[in-house]
């Protein structure tokens, strides 16, 4: 008899299907909900592309669910969910510093590039506020149009809601702690 999958072995994908077929959305509503590509969103669900945490929010808030419930992770396995997650995404990782916060407006992450790399194709943009605190290495911060260049103990606080981008510009790999307010 085959074991029932626990919630921390249900994939980020497979636990936005579930919500999305749940509330009977279809590829082209959850779209013009979060701005991204029907493509996009179906490589995620697939497991065919790891999402950034920005994507994540935007995605739950569509969904009219708790973004907990896709970022949780089980606390004994983290370490090796954090080496699984890089060698899926090849040059970034992130790990949830507030389990628990399920429920919370504020969230944050220890985000890890490496050198001279940032995420694929991807832009974040997600109601609310952001801060970024460079723990380590040189990065650049885009929003919008304008490149704001960091480095270690550097701040960026800024409208999380403008298109943002995140890339390692240094040689060095690079720590950040990302901060998100959501309302």
């Amino acid at each position: 008899m085959a074991k029932k999958k626990t919630e921390q072995q249900i994939s980020i994908g497979q636990k936005i299907k579930k919500a999305r077929t749940a509330k009977k959305l279809a590829f082209d509503q959850l779209a013009n909900e979060t701005g991204f590509s029907v493509e996009y969103l179906k490589e995620i669900e697939a497991g065919k592309t790891t999402p950034p945490v920005g994507t994540l929010l935007q995605i739950s808030r569509a969904l009219e669910i708790d973004s907990g419930v896709l970022l949780k992770n089980d606390e004994t396995k983290i370490k090796s969910r954090v080496k699984a997650y890089t060698k899926r995404t090849n040059n970034y990782a992130y790990t949830t510093l507030t389990p628990g916060a399920e429920n919370k407006h504020l969230k944050a992450f220890l985000v890890t590039i490496d050198p001279m790399q940032d995420h694929d194709g991807v832009g974040y943009q997600h109601e609310g506020e952001e801060f970024n605190y460079i723990l380590s290495g040189t990065v650049e911060v885009k929003v919008g149009d304008h490149a704001n260049q960091l480095k270690t103990g550097d701040s960026l606080h800024f409208n999380s809601g403008i298109s943002h981008n995140l890339r390692n510009i240094g040689k060095d790999e690079a720590k950040l702690l990302v901060v998100i307010y959501g309302p």
